[in-house]
């Protein structure tokens, strides 16, 4: 790879990312159903209608997954604690969730590894996503009450917590676009889990600062998007994709408010005085992840629903996803960030990564894309703090190839491969070259 660890300040943090329902086996010790086991369920949802039942069974084997990492010179994991694991109904605690995150953050500790926690990425129980899931204000101080729980837990031991994962994906994707659960395109149900996903967190933060936690935030993902031709129409849909997929939630968080240009939109269909929760959601925050995969190109369409653009993958070279690589993005997303929003605060690259169409042969596998798309992003992320942004860390997506949601089992992302009918764990040349990297 093209840098070294030396090439970063003293103390940046060099990891790895997970999701809970991705690699742990849902259907292990007393987990309640979610609406991505509904989701699955239907049809064309999921390829091969595939779950998280039985995923990676990160479960039972953890000590091996975090032996991987502590193996590859890793400082941190950023793992995330299931709702529906620690209260199955979404309201009543389950012990056995709660034993099975203490042994978790303890195995950390006792590989020098950093816990940074994340608290909700996308696993609602099922019981709550009966009575409207995102879309009703209610899920919102159930998710409070979840962050309670588990802080009373493990907060004493986890180096940082983030609130929620990926806000745009778990409400305008999921309820506008239809491509993640509960899978509804329907502009009122996005607009208002679009609000209280960012309530939830607001929330989440009011929980945990009352428990006098600190070093927590939130992890939002940022694409990078430029306009299809010079035209003004091309760049005021660019403005408008741009403040939906980015500056809804940047700025809630740190204004207090939502862009004109998605207001334009989902303002009619916005939950009644929502400007009150305002306050809450933008309370300060310790630090922001960043999730970064992809550049779109914009085009106005005037042929469609509001928000009449269309989306495209730009003309480089493309991940397995399809999606368009380019480092660059990762740069200039981190400056914007610095420069418009955020400051001198502390950002972390929380998920970077690329989905390849890997093969085990003779017991290895060799991903020489994978190892430069790494390299490229890192550097990226050098020459951001170069230029005064305060990254600090930086967790590639993921440890371990898993269910990819939508994708089913059909996407590998991990720097570590796994045979879905053995589970044996093979780290891949992406993962050593990694390791000579960041090796001290």
């Amino acid at each position: 790879m093209d840098f070294e660890r030396s090439d970063f300040p003293k103390d940046f943090v060099f990891g790895a990312a997970t999701a809970a329902y991705q690699i742990e086996g849902h259907k292990f010790g007393g987990a309640g159903p979610t609406h991505w086991d509904t989701f699955a369920a239907g049809p064309g949802n999921v390829v091969r209608a595939e779950d998280g039942a039985l995923a990676c069974d990160h479960y039972h084997r953890f000590a091996e997954d975090l032996d991987l990492l502590k193996d590859a010179g890793m400082d941190a994991y950023r793992f995330s604690t299931s709702w529906a694991r620690v209260m199955p109904d979404g309201r009543t605690v389950n012990p056995e969730g709660l034993d099975f995150y203490d042994r978790l953050v303890d195995a950390m500790l006792e590989r020098g590894l950093q816990p940074f926690q994340t608290l909700y990425h996308w696993e609602l129980p099922s019981a709550l996503a009966d009575q409207g899931g995102w879309m009703n204000r209610d899920t919102c101080h159930y998710f409070g009450d979840f962050t309670d729980v588990i802080t009373d837990r493990i907060g004493d031991r986890v180096h940082a917590i983030a609130t929620i994962n990926e806000p745009w994906c778990v409400s305008y994707l999921s309820h506008f676009l239809g491509h993640h659960a509960p899978g509804l395109k329907d502009i009122r149900a996005a607009a208002r889990a679009m609000h209280h996903i960012n309530l939830a967190h607001g929330i989440a933060m009011t929980r945990l600062r009352a428990k006098g936690m600190e070093n927590c935030g939130i992890v939002i993902n940022f694409d990078h998007n430029d306009p299809a031709d010079d035209t003004p129409q091309a760049a005021q849909a660019t403005k408008t994709a741009d403040a939906i997929n980015n500056r809804w939630f940047i700025e809630a968080v740190t204004q207090g408010s939502y862009p004109d240009e998605a207001l334009a939109g989902f303002a009619p269909h916005l939950p009644a005085n929502w400007q009150d929760d305002m306050k809450e959601i933008s309370q300060p925050i310790d630090f922001l992840g960043v999730n970064y995969y992809k550049r779109h190109i914009i085009a106005a369409n005037q042929n469609t629903v509001w928000p009449k653009v269309d989306i495209m993958q730009g003309p480089g070279d493309k991940t397995q996803m399809g999606w368009e690589i380019f480092p660059a993005g990762l740069s200039a997303l981190l400056i914007r960030l610095s420069e418009d929003y955020v400051g001198d605060l502390p950002m972390y690259v929380t998920e970077n990564g690329m989905a390849w169409d890997d093969h085990l042969e003779n017991g290895a596998v060799a991903d020489p894309e994978r190892t430069q798309f790494i390299s490229d992003h890192i550097v990226a992320t050098k020459r951001a703090i170069d230029a005064g942004a305060n990254v600090q860390g930086f967790f590639y997506w993921s440890l371990l190839d898993n269910y990819e949601w939508a994708f089913g089992y059909e996407k590998r992302f991990g720097i570590i491969h796994v045979d879905f009918e053995t589970l044996k764990r093979t780290p891949k040349a992406s993962y050593h070259a990694l390791k000579s990297a960041i090796a001290r």
